[in-house]
């Protein structure tokens, strides 16, 4: 099955393993998806739309606080509109959880790894994740 049959697109941030162990799953089962490293390309207002509507999450779902500056910029309260997460997130990329999936059947905040399999239409015959978890396929 070539990319194009059935394409993957997987927000990635290589410096979480939560991500690279979804990268690793992804390939191991046969696919080359497209990774977009969301911290060098950055977000846009429709993209993270897009998203949201996607993956039935809100924006306070996909917001990331740890190791983020979320707090910082008081994203935490109750209350806090979208819009301004949305800005927050746009001039922050770290601010969006990660990875995020999209596959013909849909999309979804891959944490943990494992439910990026409920996104393709095969699965790895086996995966050993890095830290030597077993996932059991």
């Amino acid at each position: 099955m070539t990319t194009t049959d059935f394409p993957i697109t997987i927000f990635h941030n290589p410096a979480c393993g939560t991500s690279r162990n979804v990268v690793a799953m992804v390939r191991s089962a046969g696919y080359e998806p497209e990774v977009i490293e969301y911290l060098k390309a950055g977000w846009t207002r429709d993209q993270l739309r897009d998203l949201v509507a996607k993956t039935g999450l809100s924006l306070r779902q996909l917001m990331r606080e740890k190791g983020t500056p979320a707090e910082t910029l008081g994203l935490l309260a109750d209350g806090v509109a979208d819009d301004r997460i949305l800005d927050a997130m746009i001039e922050h990329p770290i601010l969006v959880n990660r990875p995020i999936v999209v596959t013909p059947k849909g999309a979804k905040l891959c944490r943990p790894s494992e439910v990026v399999l409920d996104l393709l239409d095969k699965r790895p015959e086996s995966f050993t994740k890095e830290d030597g978890e077993v996932v059991k396929l």
